[in-house]
């Protein structure tokens, strides 16, 4: 291709428009990349005015050294925008400045169509990944990612926010948490900070408040049951109800099924033990989703006889209570009764054995109003920020883990945040 050619080609392609022209395109064999060389045309310089007063006209003061731009790659060859950027100077006020180029993207030596090409890379695939197929420095992506996602968090409008969801999630071993906050009602990402603790709620407020939110304009806000979160959310939240996500509730009540089942397998009679054997998944299955081989050993349990049975009897009593009951009214008169039949079961069985069940009633009764919370906020959950969390440790484990918190956040706000990135 003929130089005159490739170069009114190049203009075209980079959309240039009349202020600038690709006045030369070179390849260079041994290094696989093409240089395409760009200049100002006279164009630019009549659309140049004071950055004062934009009515006062300027000259061309000089041209910087050459700088180089990654663009997107041409046929498989790495390629480079050229281009010795001009200056400006304002006869009136003699303030010199340098024009900005229009390929120019967010992160120094990369043009924008690369960068948006690398961004749509990394939100499908770990940024490691990203960087071998852009033969790029990973540093240099996250640097790409973190300069997008930064200010599109920072154009964010929170003061619509009422219903917050907040629950923990582990970044590395050894108790390594973040606690990641969730606008429920546009299920999206709006938060994250180091730490599990009731200051990440003070944390949390400030920034609200930056985002033209407010924390006290929050009515819901959906926990797990521990008392740094509470206190968090008392303290920095006055009007907002606290809400006991379902999700945990049953958690803890399956958790203490097979406290249960642990409990009867080492006290319990002889027979007992028997039957308890290799039953561990058995129990925290519902029946229904038991597999043809399960359902058959399932049914070969005498389960009028085990306490363990009665505790996995108790937990789907109070699963059909959250599936079934539509308002709050019913749900209190069926929390009651559910707790006065566990307290009943519980008298008439070995207290070591039924002990966790009469854990898990104490634990209902002494979260209460939390609890009821689920049906007076129209069954709010943090099921969005469960399945969030299932899905970024597979995202975890395909990056390896990352090498920081500010990646681990980064990289949250631009899967999960919504952002206009």
């Amino acid at each position: 291709m003929m130089p005159e050619i490739s170069s009114k080609l190049f203009t075209k392609l980079l959309n240039l428009g009349d202020q600038w022209e690709a006045y030369d395109t070179q390849y260079v064999e041994e290094k696989n990349t093409i240089f395409i060389r760009i200049r100002e045309t006279p164009e630019l310089l009549k659309n140049q005015r004071c950055r004062e007063d934009k009515r006062r006209k300027v000259k061309l003061y000089d041209h910087v050294e050459p700088r180089f731009w990654r663009h997107l790659n041409v046929f498989n060859c790495e390629c480079l925008i050229e281009c010795a950027l001009p200056r400006f100077k304002c006869q009136h006020c003699e303030k010199v400045w340098r024009a900005k180029a229009p390929w120019e993207g967010k992160c120094k030596g990369l043009s924008e169509e690369f960068e948006a090409f690398a961004l749509t890379l990394m939100k499908e695939m770990p940024v490691k990944s990203a960087s071998r197929i852009l033969n790029e420095n990973d540093k240099r992506l996250w640097r790409v990612l973190k300069a997008y996602v930064q200010e599109a968090h920072k154009e964010l409008d929170l003061s619509g926010v009422t219903q917050v969801g907040s629950d923990e999630l582990s970044y590395r071993k050894g108790h390594k948490y973040l606690t990641v906050f969730a606008d429920m009602q546009k299920k999206r990402v709006i938060f994250a900070t180091k730490g599990k603790d009731k200051s990440t709620w003070e944390t949390f407020s400030d920034e609200l408040q930056e985002l033209n939110g407010h924390p006290h304009a929050i009515t819901y806000a959906a926990i797990d049951m521990s008392p740094a979160y509470q206190s968090g959310v008392r303290n920095n939240c006055r009007n907002a109800r606290i809400v006991f996500d379902k999700f945990h509730v049953m958690k803890l009540v399956g958790e203490r099924v097979d406290q249960v089942r642990k409990a009867e397998s080492s006290y319990g009679t002889g027979e007992a033990k028997v039957q308890l054997k290799k039953t561990l998944w058995l129990w925290r299955k519902n029946p229904e989703n038991l597999s043809e081989s399960e359902q058959v050993r399932f049914d070969g349990i005498d389960h009028d006889y085990l306490w363990t049975s009665k505790a996995y009897q108790m937990r789907l009593a109070l699963q059909k209570i959250y599936n079934t009951i539509p308002y709050q009214s019913w749900a209190e008169r069926r929390l009651k009764s559910w707790c006065n039949w566990v307290n009943r079961v519980c008298d008439e069985a070995p207290y070591w054995i039924m002990k966790p069940m009469r854990k898990t009633v104490e634990t209902i009764q002494n979260h209460w109003d939390g609890i009821l919370a689920h049906w007076s906020s129209g069954g709010l959950t943090t099921a969005y920020l469960e399945g969030l969390n299932s899905v970024f440790s597979a995202v975890k484990r395909k990056a390896r883990g990352f090498r920081n918190t500010d990646n681990l956040i980064t990289m949250l706000y631009f899967v999960a945040g919504k952002l206009k990135v």
